[in-house]
C-alpha cells in the first residue's frame, strides 16, 4: 500500500472529521482517490493556491500548469507548489489560460479568477476536456451560469463549486441530527446575514499599469476601468464590473447551505433593497446595505447585509438560522445551536480544526484554518463523483441556483421590483426589460456563452 494511502487512512481514524467522513461512505462516496491527477490552476492569488493545496493533501496530483496575468503571483505560486511537493512538481507557466489548457491537457483544472472570468474559463476548461473546480459565484449574469449547466451535461464533465459548507463537518452534523431527524419540526423561516465591514471606501489615484501584469487580459470580457492599482484580492470585489458584491461573494454561501440543508430549489419569486447608505465618498459601487427574500411555498429565506454598526447578533455576525415550529437552528462556520421550543438542553456543535494532522496550514499565508477540513473534504467528494462519474455534492447546477437567485435579487434592487424567474423558459416571468438584463454585454473581441450554443 502506498504511503498516501496510509496518511489517508490515518486521516479517518484520528481526524474528529470522522463523523463526516463516515456519512460520506454511508452514502457510497469512496474515499480513496484512483490513479494520480493532472491538475492546474488557473487564478494563482489568495483561495486558488488554497484550493490546490488542499486537493494536493487529500490526492496524488501532478500540477502539470499554473495560469496567471501577474507573474509575480505566478512565479510566487510556483514555487510555493514546488516547496509543498519538494521539488518533484515543477507546473508550466502561462499568462494566458487556453494556452494552458491547449498544450497541457489537465484532468482537473482549479479555477480561482475573479467571478467574471469564472463562466469561459469554465466552459473552455470542459471543452478541453478537463472535469473542473471553480469557486463561487459561478458567474457574473445568469445565463453565463446556465451556459456552463449546459456545457457540463452536453460534455459530460463533473463541475464542483466552492460552496463548501455543504463539505463543511459540523454543518453535516447539524443537518444529519436536527434537520434530517425532524427536530426542528415543520420549517417556515429561514434568516440569513452579514454583518461584517468589507465594503471598501477606498479611492485610489489613478496608476500606470506594471509590466508584469497584463491588465488587458485581467479585465477580458468585463468592462475595462482605469487602472488603479492591483486589483487583487479585494479590490475587484468592490465593483460590479467584476463581480456580484457582498450579495454574490457572502449571501450565496448561507443561502446555499440553506437550500442544501432543507433541499429547496428554485425560488418562486426574489425581491431586493438596498444601495449604499453610508460611506459613498468611495470608488466601490457595491451596496453596503441589502435586504432580499428568497420566496417558496410557506417559507420565506431572508438576507441582509450590513457593512457598517454592529450585527444584530453578534455570536452570528455571518450565519442562517432555521425556524421551525419545534426550535430554531443556528449555523456558521465556527459552530452550530439547536434550541429547542420546548426549553429542554440545546444542542451544541463545533468546527472542527485540524492543525495536528495537517501541520503546513499553519504557515500557509492568509489561510483560513476553520475552512481547510471543509474544502479538503470537497475535494474528496469531487475526486469520487470523477471516479464515479457522479454528480458531486456542489454540482454546477446547484451552484447555478445559488448563483443566479442572488444575482437576481441584484436585479430587483436595480428594478425596484420582485422578479420571479422560469429556468426552463429562462427569462423573468412577465418582465421583458429584467429578461435582458440576464444576459450582460460582453466587452469586445470576447463572445457570451449562451446554453444553446455550446
Amino acid at each position: 500500500m502506498s504511503q498516501h494511502n496510509i496518511d489517508r487512512r490515518n486521516f479517518i481514524r484520528n481526524s474528529s472529521a470522522f463523523l463526516a467522513l463516515a456519512a460520506l461512505r454511508a452514502n457510497g462516496i469512496n474515499i480513496y482517490s484512483n490513479a494520480p491527477k493532472r491538475v492546474a490552476l488557473i487564478g494563482t492569488g489568495w483561495y486558488g493556491k488554497s484550493d490546490l493545496f488542499k486537493l494536493m493533501q487529500v490526492a496524488p496530483v501532478d500540477v502539470v500548469a499554473l495560469c496567471d496575468v501577474d507573474k509575480h503571483q505566478l512565479n510566487h505560486a510556483a514555487d510555493m507548489v514546488n516547496e509543498r511537493s519538494k521539488g518533484l512538481q515543477q507546473p508550466k507557466l502561462f499568462g494566458d489560460y487556453r494556452q494552458l489548457l491547449s498544450q497541457t491537457k489537465p484532468d482537473i483544472v482549479l479555477i480561482g479568477t475573479p467571478d467574471h472570468w469564472h463562466a469561459l474559463q469554465t466552459i473552455d476548461a470542459i471543452k478541453a476536456g478537463a472535469n473542473v473546480y471553480v469557486q463561487k459565484p459561478i458567474s457574473i449574469d445568469v445565463m453565463e451560469g446556465e451556459a456552463m449547466v449546459a456545457a457540463a451535461r452536453k460534455y459530460n464533465r463533473v463541475v464542483q463549486v466552492g460552496t463548501q459548507r455543504r463539505s463543511t463537518p459540523h454543518l453535516i452534523e447539524a443537518k444529519k441530527k436536527i434537520v434530517d431527524t425532524g427536530l426542528l419540526g415543520k420549517v417556515h423561516h429561514v434568516e440569513m446575514c452579514c454583518y461584517y465591514h468589507m465594503h471598501s471606501n477606498a479611492n485610489p489615484p489613478l496608476e500606470q499599469v506594471p509590466d508584469f501584469f497584463d491588465y488587458e487580459m485581467w479585465t477580458g470580457p468585463a468592462p475595462m476601468r482605469p487602472f488603479d492599482g492591483l486589483p487583487h484580492r479585494g479590490w475587484w470585489r468592490a465593483f460590479m464590473e467584476y463581480s456580484n458584491g457582498i450579495m454574490g461573494d457572502m449571501c450565496i454561501h448561507m443561502f446555499d447551505a440553506t437550500r442544501w440543508m432543507l433541499n429547496l430549489g428554485w425560488p418562486k419569486r426574489i425581491g431586493s433593497t438596498g444601495g449604499i447608505y453610508v460611506d459613498k465618498t468611495g470608488k466601490s459601487n457595491t451596496a453596503d446595505t441589502q435586504s432580499a427574500i428568497f420566496e417558496y411555498d410557506d417559507l420565506n429565506c431572508v438576507w441582509q447585509h450590513r457593512a457598517w454598526g454592529t450585527a444584530s447578533d453578534p455570536e452570528y455576525p455571518w450565519a442562517f438560522k432555521i425556524y421551525g415550529e419545534k426550535g430554531t437552528l443556528c449555523c456558521d462556520v465556527f459552530k452550530y445551536d439547536f434550541i429547542p421550543e420546548d426549553g429542554s438542553k440545546k444542542i451544541h456543535g463545533d468546527v472542527l480544526y485540524e492543525r495536528e494532522r495537517y501541520p503546513e496550514d499553519l504557515t500557509e499565508p492568509d489561510i483560513e484554518l476553520h475552512t481547510a477540513p471543509a474544502t479538503r473534504l470537497h475535494m474528496l467528494n469531487f475526486l469520487d463523483s470523477i471516479d464515479k462519474g457522479t454528480r458531486p455534492v456542489a454540482d454546477i447546477e446547484q451552484g447555478h441556483i445559488s448563483t443566479a437567485s442572488c444575482i437576481i435579487a441584484n436585479l430587483s434592487m436595480q428594478l425596484g421590483r420582485p422578479l420571479s424567474y422560469d429556468p426552463l423558459k429562462r427569462e423573468i416571468i412577465g418582465d421583458a426589460e429584467a429578461t435582458k438584463l440576464l444576459q450582460r454585454a460582453y466587452r469586445e473581441p470576447w463572445i457570451h456563452p449562451l446554453p444553446g450554443n455550446i
